[in-house]
């Protein structure tokens, strides 16, 4: 059974007003906007970032209802330390209850995503070696190799015109920052 020391790497929050915190969390915390686009659910998603190896340290997702006591947490999201332990987390969940699960290939991360038993949204998650605009996800089988994972994640990265490789993406986003 494989070790897992997972490390809250970023967080999904609703919002209703998408310019102003943008605004906010750039001009407040120093993040850029590293992506942004349409999920497959409709929802509008940006993603920000102060660390150029992290892709997204913060997601702002449209949709958040004028309701008093919502949630405005979407997700959390923890990082692990490979494949292994992916499919780990993910056996463990489902053992200890975790409903509704997902797992996907973002092209520059492998995730599952579940609810854990009293509903919030939890992501393990680990990198890829690529880098492809977000948002984007595809099915992916935790019962392929990791060599197959890896070939048929760069082979549908490829094709996608925004591909390069994770330190090319990760230099890019550090001259942004002027890091």
């Amino acid at each position: 059974m494989a070790t897992i020391r997972a490390q809250l790497a970023h967080v999904g929050i609703y919002v209703q007003d998408k310019p102003k915190m943008i605004d906010f969390y750039t001009a407040v915390l120093g993040l850029v906007v590293t992506d942004h686009g349409v999920a497959r659910s409709g929802m509008e998603l940006t993603f920000l970032s102060a660390n150029p190896t992290n892709h997204h340290q913060v997601v702002l997702v449209s949709g958040r209802p004028d309701i008093a006591g919502f949630n405005p947490i979407n997700q959390l999201s923890f990082m692990v330390g490979s494949l292994t332990e992916l499919r780990e987390a993910h056996r463990r969940a489902l053992d200890k209850g975790a409903t509704e699960m997902r797992v996907l290939s973002h092209g520059n991360a492998w995730s599952c995503y579940f609810k854990d038993p009293e509903g919030n949204v939890i992501e393990t998650y680990l990198d890829s070696p690529f880098h492809v605009p977000q948002p984007r996800g595809e099915p992916l089988d935790l019962n392929k190799s990791d060599e197959e994972i890896l070939q048929e994640t760069e082979e549908a990265c490829r094709k996608d015109p925004g591909f390069m490789p994770i330190t090319q993406y990760q230099a890019n986003m550090a001259e942004k920052l002027g890091a």
